[in-house]
C-alpha cells in the first residue's frame, strides 16, 4: 500500500557546469565577508587617528608596508566589485537582464567594472600623493 514515489534528486554542483554567472554569485558573497574584515582595519585606523600621533603612526606604518597595501588593495578591490555585483543584483531584482546574452553582459560588465575601479582608484590616490 505504501509505495514509493520515485522523485528526482534536486542537482547540485556536481551536476552543473560552473558559469560565469556562479564564480561571481559565490565571488559576491565572499566580498561581502571580506568587506567586515577590511571593515575593522578601518575601524582600527580610525581609532588610532583619535587616540593621538603615536597610536596613528602604528597603523600608517603597518599599512605602508608591503602587507598593509596589499591587504588595501584587496579591500578596494572587494569594495568596487561588491558595488558593481550589487548594481548586477539590483538590474536583477528590478526584473531586467534575465535573457541569457543579458545575463552575460551584466556579469561581465560587473567583473570588468569592478576592477577598472579599484585601478582607478589606486592610480587617483598615487596621483593625489597618498601612495607615499
Amino acid at each position: 500500500m505504501t509505495a514509493r514515489i520515485e522523485r528526482p534528486l534536486s542537482p547540485h554542483l556536481q551536476i552543473y557546469r560552473m558559469t560565469l554567472t556562479m564564480a561571481l554569485s559565490i565571488i559576491h558573497r565572499a566580498t561581502g565577508i571580506a568587506l567586515y574584515f577590511g571593515t575593522l582595519l578601518l575601524a582600527w585606523w580610525l581609532i588610532a587617528a583619535a587616540s593621538g600621533p603615536g597610536a596613528y603612526a602604528n597603523v600608517q606604518a603597518f599599512i605602508g608596508s608591503i602587507i598593509g597595501k596589499l591587504i588595501l588593495f584587496g579591500y578596494t578591490w572587494s569594495l568596487m566589485h561588491h558595488l558593481c555585483s550589487g548594481i548586477r543584483y539590483f538590474f536583477w531584482d528590478l526584473g531586467y537582464g534575465f535573457k541569457p546574452n543579458e545575463r552575460e553582459a551584466l556579469t561581465w560588465g560587473a567583473l570588468i567594472a569592478g576592477i577598472s575601479l579599484t585601478v582607478l582608484v589606486w592610480i587617483i590616490a598615487y596621483t593625489v600623493g597618498a601612495g607615499r
